[in-house]
C-alpha cells in the first residue's frame, strides 16, 4: 500500500479520516488559507471538484496558518467562511503546520516526493497544490500562483490514464 494511505488525517468537523478512503482517486491537495490574497482560488477549487468529482477526483483542503497569520479563525469559522463565501463542498480538514518540527506527516511525504524549486521541500506560502495520481503517488506540485484552472489538463490527464 502506498504510504500516503497509511495518513490519517482529522475533518474540520473532527472526524478522522484514513486517507485510504481515497485510494484509486486523483487528488489535488491544497494548504489553504481565509485571509490570504489568494483565497478567491477557492472558488477555482470548487469548481474542479464539481467539474471532475464525478470522475474520481477529490479537492482536500488543508487550512493551515504558518503564513502571515492568514488564517487564524477557529474551525468552524474557517468552515462558515469557506461555504459562504465560496459554496465549498469538497472535504475540509483540521487546521495543520506544512513546514518546522510540527509538519503533518502528509506534507512530510507530499514535499519529499515533490520538492519545489531548486529541490527545496518548504511550502513557500498558502494555496500550494500537489496533484496526486490514482495510485498515491504525487505527479505535480503547483505554486500558489497557478490559477486552479490552469491545474484541468493535468487532472484530466490523470483521470483518463489507465490504472
Amino acid at each position: 500500500m502506498n504510504p500516503i494511505y497509511q495518513i490519517i488525517c482529522h475533518t474540520i468537523t473532527g472526524e478522522d479520516r484514513p486517507l485510504s478512503r481515497y485510494q484509486d482517486t486523483v487528488l489535488l491537495i491544497v494548504n489553504t488559507a481565509s485571509h490570504c490574497g489568494f483565497t478567491p482560488q477557492f472558488q477555482g477549487l470548487e469548481n474542479l471538484y464539481k467539474q471532475y468529482h464525478d470522475q474520481g477526483f477529490e479537492v482536500l483542503g488543508f487550512p493551515c496558518n504558518q503564513f502571515g497569520s492568514q488564517d487564524p479563525g477557529s474551525h468552524e469559522e474557517i468552515q462558515h467562511f469557506c461555504q459562504t463565501n465560496y459554496g465549498v463542498s469538497f472535504p475540509m480538514f483540521a487546521k495543520i503546520e506544512v513546514n518546522g518540527p510540527n509538519t503533518h506527516p502528509l506534507y512530510q511525504l507530499l514535499k519529499k516526493q515533490a520538492p519545489g524549486l531548486l529541490g527545496s521541500e518548504a511550502i513557500k506560502w498558502n494555496f500550494t497544490k500537489f496533484l496526486v495520481d490514482r495510485s498515491g503517488n504525487v505527479h505535480e506540485r503547483f505554486a500558489p500562483t497557478t490559477k486552479p484552472e490552469d491545474i484541468a489538463p493535468a487532472i484530466h490527464t490523470l483521470l483518463n490514464a489507465s490504472h
